[in-house]
């Protein structure tokens, strides 16, 4: 199927004299996930992964995927014509260079405009000029192809109250707008999904797991345009908008838009977000100032009311992970479990508690060397029926209206090996490492993150993915611009500097293919510490409530300090969690929290 995909494709690409063609992730607006309708590349390619990036020539095809997909890629392509390219390996070109590489003299690049950014359209448009070239970004030739292609999202939207958001829109659009006027301004076009619903305080449903409406918006001084599928919104949204003063106007009117700017006016955007088509709609006059959308920086730091909400939706979160912990412990060899039936389990222990609204993200239900792939899915066909032996490695999340959550643990369900629970040790040492830090404001992730790696690394293993990425409030759970990592990868923006109210997660994890997976994932709050002659200092308040399986844990691989730190937090999560538990649930939580 995914051959005849591609011989459809490279047909296309003749009747238009297209000698490359590109089909990335993303949709209009450079969202990490993306609705079915935006899928073209797992369409084209048959690779299922979240991130990935495939180049069809006349006689070649590669996906490009990072280390979280190398060993799901590699099985999702085997037997077709697609070249695997591991994105950050010696000697593996990125996608640009593999362009600059293959593109022939007088060649012409192809892409649809909507779903490339500008940045990196502009770089294109220099390749294959150098190559006295053209580019052709006028056609989602996929689209073309495409038969029984899903429509387009069109769900509804609701208001996020005030004491969930515990910010107006007027206080938030009063905030953007000196921004705007401080980097001199007049319009600012922001396409950023998640930007656009924490601004406005608005959530929908366009992409599943994620609760956000197809949309745009362009602000200037005095307006505020929302360009939307009009129908999604009722009466009660509409109303909204006015007392907003925010005006609507239909979702593909955008580039219009952008067309009709006047020469002479200075327009913000993030030429990373905003698509190549919108960005080549301007005339050539207007003054574009490029930096990160305000919002996205405001977004991460998180207000007084939107972290109380957030803890309390810990709680509740590590209640429901807490009863499938016990329930999986206790019936594990009694009865049949299966990785999805864990999954779906879990899924049910969330849905009782209050405030629900959705899964933060597609549950991973692990289950031996399943977990080696870190973002496995478990189909019906790989559904593996889990053995009073191993680990199941489970991350998994949940939407409320009060916040949103993210939490791996690795649960032993039986005998392990020594090799097993040294690892298993490492990653919890790894993970405690990082959320004791203390340090000075003005430290960004990459700084801290040698405190998480460092165990590991000391014993020649490392991870292919960053330590750990920010949370949005019921929104995208990867959230920017903070993140722990090694190395600056500019594409993913997250190596800010840490500020007060930011949430991030710290997630070590050791992956062994065809043997096992191990991550341990907690979330952290960055908060300000004591001020003295040296400086800010800040540390982290750990918020996620569960315990790290002590059935894995060798105390004496430990130092006294990080079984302290264990002990320390088992002893939270005793405190916070065992009030909403049964008897026996208590009982069973007292042991697995117990001191070590």
């Amino acid at each position: 199927m995914v051959t005849e995909r591609i011989q459809a494709l490279r047909a296309e690409m003749q009747k238009r004299n297209i000698d490359m063609y590109i089909v990335p992730t993303s949709d209009f607006h450079e969202s990490e996930y993306v609705g079915d309708y935006f899928k073209a590349r797992k369409y084209i390619t048959g690779f299922t992964g979240s991130a990935g990036t495939a180049v069809i020539t006349k006689d070649a095809a590669g996906l490009w995927a990072d280390g979280r997909y190398f060993i799901q890629a590699e099985q999702q392509l085997a037997g077709s014509p697609i070249t695997l390219y591991r994105m950050g390996e010696e000697g593996v070109p990125t996608v640009k260079e593999y362009v600059e590489q293959n593109l022939k003299e007088g060649g012409c690049l192809g892409f649809d405009g909507r779903v490339i950014n500008a940045k990196d359209g502009e770089d294109y448009e220099k390749t294959a000029a150098g190559r006295q070239g053209t580019v052709y970004a006028d056609e989602d030739l996929v689209g073309v192809i495409w038969e029984g292609r899903p429509e387009l999202p069109k769900n509804p939207v609701f208001v996020l109250e005030g004491k969930y958001a515990g910010e107006s829109t007027e206080s938030k659009l009063k905030r953007l707008r000196e921004k705007m006027a401080e980097k001199k301004a007049g319009i600012h076009i922001l396409t950023s999904l998640y930007d656009i619903a924490w601004l406005f305080n608005i959530r929908g449903g366009d992409i599943s797991h994620v609760p956000v409406v197809l949309s745009f918006a362009a602000i200037t001084d005095q307006d505020c345009i929302w360009f939307i599928h009009e129908e999604v919104l009722d009466q009660n949204l509409q109303q909204y908008c006015r007392e907003q003063h925010i005006t609507i106007l239909p979702y593909g009117d955008i580039y219009r838009y952008a067309e009709e700017i006047p020469e002479n006016a200075s327009v913000l955007l993030d030429k990373n977000i905003v698509n190549y088509r919108i960005f080549h709609n301007l005339a050539p006059k207007v003054n574009v100032v490029h930096g990160e959308n305000p919002t996205e920086l405001m977004k991460a730091v998180k207000n007084e009311t939107e972290l109380s909400n957030i803890r309390n939706a810990h709680v509740k979160d590590g209640v429901a992970f807490t009863k499938f912990m016990y329930w999986l412990k206790t019936n594990i060899g009694k009865i049949e479990i299966t990785e999805i039936s864990a999954s779906d389990y879990l899924e049910g222990l969330r849905k009782e508690q209050e405030l629900f609204v959705d899964l933060s993200f597609d549950t991973i239900s692990a289950y031996g060397a399943n977990a080696a792939m870190m973002h496995y899915t478990a189909t019906p066909e790989s559904n593996a029926v889990l053995k009073p032996q191993g680990f199941l490695l489970v991350d998994s999340g949940g939407h409320y209206l009060d916040g949103s959550t993210d939490i791996t643990r690795t649960m032993a369900l039986g005998s392990l090996t020594e090799e097993e629970k040294f690892h298993f040790t490492t990653v919890c040492r790894s993970n405690l490492n990082l959320a004791a830090a203390k340090f000075l404001h003005g430290c960004r992730g990459l700084n801290l993150d040698i405190l998480s790696r460092g165990p590991l690394w000391n014993l020649g293993l490392d991870y292919k993915c960053g330590t750990g990425h920010g949370i949005g409030y019921l929104l995208n759970v990867h959230e920017g611009p903070n993140g722990f990592r090694w190395k600056i990868v500019p594409e993913r923006g997250d190596s800010c500097v840490l500020e007060e109210g930011m949430v991030t997660t710290d997630e070590p994890g050791v992956y062994l293919e065809g043997k096992y997976g191990i991550r341990t994932e907690n979330e952290l709050i960055c908060k300000k510490a004591e001020k003295n002659e040296y400086g800010q200092f800040m540390e982290f308040e750990t918020i996620t409530y569960a315990p790290i399986d002590l059935d894995a844990i060798l105390p004496e691989e430990m130092t006294a300090t990080e079984r302290n730190l264990l002990n320390q937090y088992h002893k939270m999560v005793y405190e916070k969690i065992s009030p909403f538990l049964e008897k026996e649930e208590q009982e069973w939580l007292k042991i697995y929290t117990r001191e070590i």
